[in-house]
């Protein structure tokens, strides 16, 4: 049987690991328990065992275990926004992760302010320009953080980014680099990037969050919340999170 503690026990251990390497405080980086399709008592089992945040890639599911869990830990969009949920996420989530167009930007801060509240969010960053991917374009940042920044509703932390799919994690070390590279150039704070399979070099990039889904909870099969672990990997944004 799958152990929950000892999955969480391990990344967290992993981090710190990751962390002495580069001399960087354990505490500057946040885990986000990827928790899409993953049942109520998995999750419960998750909490218990430390895990600090909880990512979900779909409003309708989080709305779901949020109705029924609350909020023991900050819960994290990471999958893409229509722009018709933004009222509902701006409602359950303390960090929207996926921020990828200035008419989402706009439509969360109203939404949000009409909730009376401040949600985080990160400007989702397409690393490589991937046609099937969202995000926005590197060069594209700038602009788009000088036009949000003025808004009420809506807090811009920093840049999250999923890399191209490339064959090792060492291979995701140079579009890492860049985004903060990117994150320095706008002065922003945080840096979402990493994943079950490179989180750690992710950490020695400068990631301020790792989206970890597959190490802590198993492999994922369909959607619903009480499937047990399966085949597919935890996602995000539209394409595989590792």
């Amino acid at each position: 049987m799958l152990d929950i503690r000892q999955n969480v026990e391990g990344v967290q251990a992993a981090i710190e690991r990751a962390c002495r390497r580069c001399g960087r405080d354990p505490r500057e980086v946040l885990l986000i328990a990827v928790s899409k399709t993953v049942d109520l008592e998995r999750i419960r089992l998750a909490v218990e065992a430390g895990v600090p945040a909880l990512g979900e890639n779909r409003v309708q599911e989080a709305k779901e275990k949020v109705a029924t869990l609350g909020h023991p830990v900050p819960w994290h969009l990471i999958g893409s926004l229509q722009t018709n949920k933004a009222r509902d996420a701006a409602r359950i989530f303390d960090c929207v992760q996926s921020v990828d167009r200035l008419e989402l930007a706009h439509e969360l801060d109203r939404r949000a302010q009409a909730a009376g509240r401040v949600v985080d969010g990160l400007l989702q960053v397409n690393l490589g320009e991937e046609p099937q991917k969202g995000g926005l374009p590197p060069a594209e940042v700038k602009a788009v953080l000088d036009q949000v920044a003025a808004l009420q509703g809506l807090r811009i932390r920093g840049l999250m980014a999923i890399p191209p799919l490339v064959p090792d994690a060492e291979a995701a070390r140079p579009y890492f680099r860049r985004l903060r590279e990117l994150r320095d150039a706008v002065g922003l704070e945080h840096l979402s990037m990493g994943m079950s399979g490179d989180f750690e070099v992710a950490i020695d990039e400068g990631a301020t969050m790792v989206r970890v889904g597959t190490a802590i909870f198993g492999p994922r099969q369909g959607p619903g919340l009480g499937r047990p672990p399966g085949g597919s990997p935890e996602s995000g944004a539209g394409v595989s999170q590792r």
